[in-house]
């Protein structure tokens, strides 16, 4: 801000970073879920291949809070004035 963004350009930033983050994590644990599969079919009965219902569950509730947790500080940093946040470092 102290460069003239805005704070909807600030928000804007580090919530997208933030979800980027949280789409390569999510990626990551789905393939490796994948793969797990198999052994995870071999202890415990009655499960499915791989549950659709829980892996978009899971997507939803880990994009809320990644939303959550990147929007809530980003807001919080954007309401500080840019002299006194360089004055500090």
């Amino acid at each position: 801000m102290a460069l003239g963004a805005t704070g909807r350009h600030v928000i804007r930033l580090v919530v997208r970073e933030g979800l980027a983050l949280a789409g390569a994590g999510l990626a990551a644990g789905l393939a490796l879920a994948a793969l797990a599969n198999g052994m995870i079919q071999s202890w415990v009965l009655g499960t499915s291949r791989l549950d659709v219902a829980v892996v978009t569950g899971a997507a939803l509730v880990l994009a809320a809070a990644t939303l959550l947790a990147s929007w809530l500080p980003a807001r919080r940093a954007t309401r500080i004035e840019p002299t006194w946040a360089l004055r500090r470092e």
